[in-house]
């Protein structure tokens, strides 16, 4: 009996701690409300047990700890309630169910706008997967905008294709023709409903290529494409770091489908200025504002 007791807590322990090492290998997301006004809508749910944001902030940062001490692969999610409203109604779900949290959370990790989590405090956190949300947001919206664009009446191209392609283009003959150093690359473009901005940042050594992150990549085409192809008025800035010498900021305008440099003084008056209230802004010390530089980016061509 006492060998047939000592087996079984054998087996028993080692059950646990096969557990334990599949628990550690199990990757886990938690939905974050980043805001008050969200995590207000949030209590009207009677599963939902916070009442104060600031204590729930607290909690998620426990939270986090504790899967990170216990060797989880933890990222956050941004929960959006109406987000998570418009996805119970389209589930058939009961937005007061714990459990349609929890499958609103594991789709918006497959889809949606995500931070690993590594220890770093909320206040680093928050910033940082706001902006890969409002980067998303902003890459469906021009998709949705491009997709919509139809074909070519004269030659049957796919519009919104052809803007991308031209888009592509655009920025590599861009970032080659910038040379070495570390480059952040702004567009902005103006569409009927809201102004799109995207962001790139890259870096080439002096003999190497452009190096250049495939997602955030994609974003910034996707946003330039859209000016391309709707011919709007939009701009791009150029600032570039190197070991060597000044930052240098270089800007173009985009007209039909094509970069045309500013001057010297359209880049600094551009730089310089306030977009919200237009006031003048004190120029950076070490920064020269330079016009931009020919590119050479004839091909491939639009079609409408």
């Amino acid at each position: 009996m006492a060998h047939i007791k000592q087996t079984k807590r054998g087996r028993h322990r080692s059950g646990t701690s096969m557990r334990r090492a599949l628990r550690r290998e199990a990757s886990s997301t938690v939905g974050l409300l980043v805001d008050a006004e969200d995590f207000a809508v949030m209590r009207h749910y009677r599963s939902f047990v916070f009442d104060d944001h600031s204590v729930y902030l607290r909690q998620i940062e426990g939270l986090l700890r504790t899967l990170a001490a216990q060797g989880m692969h933890t990222t956050v999610a941004l929960f959006d309630p109406e987000d998570y409203a418009e996805f119970c109604t389209e589930a058939g779900l009961d937005p007061h169910d714990l459990a349609s949290r929890s499958r609103f959370v594991a789709d918006i990790a497959s889809a949606g706008a995500t931070v690993a989590y590594t220890g770093q405090p909320l206040d680093s956190l928050i910033p940082l997967l706001v902006s890969r949300a409002v980067r998303r947001a902003t890459w469906e919206y021009a998709t949705m905008l491009l997709a919509g664009l139809g074909d070519c009446a004269d030659c049957g191209q796919d519009v919104g294709r052809a803007a991308f392609d031209r888009a592509s283009h655009l920025l590599t003959r861009l970032l080659e023709s910038a040379g070495p150093g570390t480059h952040h690359v702004v567009c902005s473009t103006p569409t009927e409903d809201e102004q799109l901005i995207a962001v790139v940042h890259t870096e080439r050594d002096a003999d190497g290529p452009v190096r250049l992150g495939s997602s955030e990549g994609t974003e910034f085409v996707t946003v330039l494409a859209v000016g391309v192809a709707l011919e709007t008025r939009g701009g791009l800035v150029l600032r570039t770091t190197a070991p060597d010498g000044p930052d240098r900021v270089h800007g173009w305008r985009l007209v039909r489908g094509g970069l045309v440099p500013l001057t010297a003084g359209e880049v600094f008056s551009a730089y310089c200025t306030d977009a919200d209230t237009g006031e003048p802004v004190s120029p950076e010390s070490g920064v020269e504002y330079r016009a931009g530089f020919d590119i050479g980016a004839e091909e491939p061509e639009t079609h409408h």
